[in-house]
């Protein structure tokens, strides 16, 4: 094992580049909408209005004296109506079961309107699953030991049009899937260590990868040409969590040469067994800052979308959900309430789609192995504000979580009211069911 190079197989296809539209101006379409649409939307629009005058009254403040001050309520308001919609309606929809080991990673992906879940499993091998069928359609078992995170690659659903999948494991090698198929096309393996962690960039249509190590090293990979390009020391024991920082909307995205990427404030976020989260300069491999306040190993980290890569999630084996500032190199929240390691956090994508106003949810998630997936408000380091409990006997433990975002649907008739608010929850478990929640 430790012998094999580096490889790549180029795909027989030519690349799909995007292109974008030669338009210089667009006109908006209002389309039309039907009656039940419409009639929902009404309801909403009287709603807020409620809302945004109850405020008024209470804060006894006229509109003028805040600009856009309704926006601000109706932002709110809308975000609290789709967490209370998944809160109070979600339930178990799907279980999934294939994996004879805790499943150590979960990704999902949209290809050609078909819904897929891939899952890595400590058993060595990887599944893949079509969401809609509830089927397993593919087993890849070519990893020697356990196999501790799957991703699908951004690249190549980028560049080539294609569904490949990325994993890492414990026998030191990164490698890369066709769907279809159950021999790796393209191989990493210059981790000394088993590799626990891997992250694509959000940048340069995913051309760049990031993986952790027990050798104590974070590695930068160069899909395209299946290259190392930078190495990352400092860390006194294994990696076990990484993420690169969100992409930047002052940058070009085709345009992001790793030349410049450290130029441009790229960054890596990084948590260890020996208890510590470290920032990177993605190109200058400089280490920026170290967090030390956790209290064991960390096993989760997770960059605030859209904050230009400033706020860091974390979770823990010492029981507890951090957020810290990098700009002030100071943990910002606590959060306590877990009975057991903290193995996954994610910020949730209950959000405003809303051009003018532009926001993110400020409600993030965690799953332990104490069989809990607890939702927080990060306004507010109280108690969480929803469970869900995993299955006393069939899980043992939430192990790794990740959300769907699917299509909304309403409908609404005179005899029934239904809104989907169009978000899946997907976890894995310590005993290998994988399990579906909307």
């Amino acid at each position: 094992m430790g012998n094999r190079s580096s490889k790549k197989v180029t795909p027989s296809h030519s690349p799909v580049k995007k292109v974008a539209p030669s338009h210089l101006s667009v006109e908006k379409v209002t389309p039309s909408r039907s009656p039940v649409v419409n009639e929902l939307v009404r309801e909403e629009e009287e709603e807020i209005k409620k809302i945004t005058q109850h405020w008024v009254r209470v804060l006894n403040i006229k509109l003028g004296w805040i600009n856009d001050f309704d926006k601000l309520v109706v932002k709110y308001a809308t975000i609290v109506f789709i967490f209370d919609t998944f809160r109070l309606s979600s339930k178990l929809l799907k279980t999934l079961i294939g994996h004879t080991g805790c499943v150590r990673s979960i990704d999902c992906s949209i290809f050609n309107n078909n819904k897929f879940i891939c899952s890595g499993s400590e058993d060595k091998t990887i599944c893949i699953w079509n969401v809609e069928s509830n089927k397993q359609i593919q087993l890849l078992d070519e990893h020697l030991y356990k196999v501790t995170c799957v991703k699908f690659s951004r690249y190549h659903n980028n560049y080539y049009n294609d569904n490949v999948i990325c994993s890492s494991s414990t026998d030191k090698t990164i490698n890369f899937w066709k769907i279809k198929n159950n021999i790796p096309f393209q191989i990493f393996n210059e981790h000394t260590g088993g590799v626990y962690c891997i992250e694509f960039s959000k940048f340069n249509g995913g051309r760049y990868l990031c993986s952790g190590s027990f050798d104590k090293t974070i590695r930068l990979w160069d899909i395209e040409t299946s290259k190392s390009l930078q190495i990352f020391n400092g860390h006194t024991k294994d990696i076990w969590c990484i993420d690169i920082s969100p992409l930047q909307s002052n940058n070009n995205n085709n345009n992001n040469n790793i030349g410049i990427i450290g130029g441009n404030g790229y960054t890596i976020c990084s948590g260890s067994f020996d208890k510590t989260i470290r920032i990177w300069d993605i190109e200058t491999i400089k280490q920026l800052i170290i967090f030390k306040e956790h209290e064991s190993c960390v096993s989760s980290v997770k960059y605030k979308p859209n904050e230009a890569g400033n706020i860091i999630l974390s979770g823990s084996n010492d029981k507890t959900v951090r957020l810290w500032d990098i700009r002030s190199g100071k943990m910002i929240q606590i959060f306590y309430g877990h009975k057991s390691n903290v193995r996954s956090v994610e910020y949730s994508p209950f959000e405003l789609n809303n051009n003018e106003i532009g926001y993110y949810s400020n409600v993030i998630c965690s799953g332990s192995l104490d069989n809990t997936i607890r939702f927080w408000d990060i306004r507010s380091n109280k108690k969480e504000i929803y469970i869900i409990k995993g299955d006393d006997q069939g899980d043992d433990g939430i192990s790794c979580l990740t959300f769907l975002q699917l299509k909304k649907k309403t409908s609404l008739t005179k005899k029934n009211e239904e809104y989907d608010c169009g978000v899946n929850l997907c976890y894995g478990s310590k005993k290998g069911i994988i399990r579906v929640w909307g």
